[in-house]
């Protein structure tokens, strides 16, 4: 028998029924759920997110939910830390955590650790963000590509974020990300560490999943909710919770740049390449996790003890 104590990660793409999966196994077994989703964190951010309602959060709480308002930004250094910080707490209290969502990068260093990578520049970062408004995402993954070809050969080139932290980590140190990453760390998860996943086999089930959430979230008043977002606070296009699929799309929208049917298909189109990115992703870690089905608890359960 281990002498660490146990943890559970449900994993899964967007829309595969990971949320419904853990809720009822909060209610029938000694367990606490922590988010795993980079879009949660945000306050105020509710039906884009596809945020648990109250009714829901009554029943089976999350943490790391609404920690932080939308004109923060939220590392994967700070959710490890929290994440840690939780972990401890609910073993404490007697009971398991069990960790859901779908943001890979979140899980990955939670369970590997965090390499140390150079801290940001700002004044680099607002010269590529300038470069970025005049050659376009494209061209400066081109020059990532020239600079660090592993990193940009998982890259999408519209992934502005990650292409702009790469060029960063390159201009300020003189070394590609990939050779920093190469460097493994060793804070390694102190859990006995169970692995699931809701990986479908059929692609167009969870597009069909993908598009009716959507035009829901749409129904429900996505628009309006950004449309407060911007009035509350002072926000721009470029920060992180704006990049999170749907709202992207919805500020398009509300400055003209889409119709309302350009806003329907492009975030359709953007959360299934988001499904596909965590699919991808998921589908390289196959030895390390069992597969489940939505509403399949028996393997789960028997892995909280």
């Amino acid at each position: 028998m281990s002498a660490l104590p146990p943890a559970v990660f449900l994993m899964g793409p967007t829309a595969s029924g990971k949320t419904a999966l853990a809720v009822e196994l909060a209610q029938r077994h000694p367990v606490e759920l922590i988010s795993v989703d980079s879009a949660l964190v945000y306050r105020g951010m509710d039906i884009g997110t596809a945020k648990p309602d109250a009714a829901t959060l009554a029943v089976a709480p999350h943490h790391l939910i609404d920690v932080i308002d939308p004109t923060e930004r939220y590392s994967a250094a700070q959710f490890r830390a929290d994440a840690l910080r939780l972990m401890a707490e609910i073993t404490a209290r007697g009971k398991v955590p069990l960790l859901v969502g779908g943001t890979m990068l979140y899980f990955n260093a939670l369970e590997q650790g965090l390499h140390d990578l150079p801290s940001a520049d700002s004044a680099i970062r607002e010269q590529l963000e300038r470069d970025a408004a005049r050659l376009g995402w494209p061209a400066m993954h081109a020059r990532l590509a020239e600079l660090d070809p592993p990193t940009a050969a998982r890259l999408s080139p519209n992934d502005s974020q990650r292409v702009g932290r790469a060029l960063e980590i390159f201009l300020v140190s003189g070394r590609p990300m990939s050779d920093w990453l190469a460097e493994q760390s060793n804070e390694r998860l102190p859990y006995a560490l169970k692995k699931f996943a809701l990986l479908p086999d059929d692609r167009a089930v969870l597009h069909e999943r993908i598009a009716l959430r959507f035009e829901q979230m749409l129904a429900d008043g996505l628009v309006d909710e950004v449309a407060a977002l911007r009035a509350r606070y002072r926000l721009d296009p470029d920060l992180p919770s704006m990049r999170c699929v749907g709202y992207r799309q919805a500020w398009q929208f509300l400055d003209g740049e889409l119709d309302r049917q350009g806003l329907r298909d492009t975030g359709v189109y953007a959360t299934r390449q988001l499904a596909k990115r965590q699919i991808t992703w998921l589908r390289r870690q196959m030895d390390e996790f069992e597969r489940v089905e939505p509403g399949e608890t028996g393997r789960i359960a028997a892995a909280l003890s």
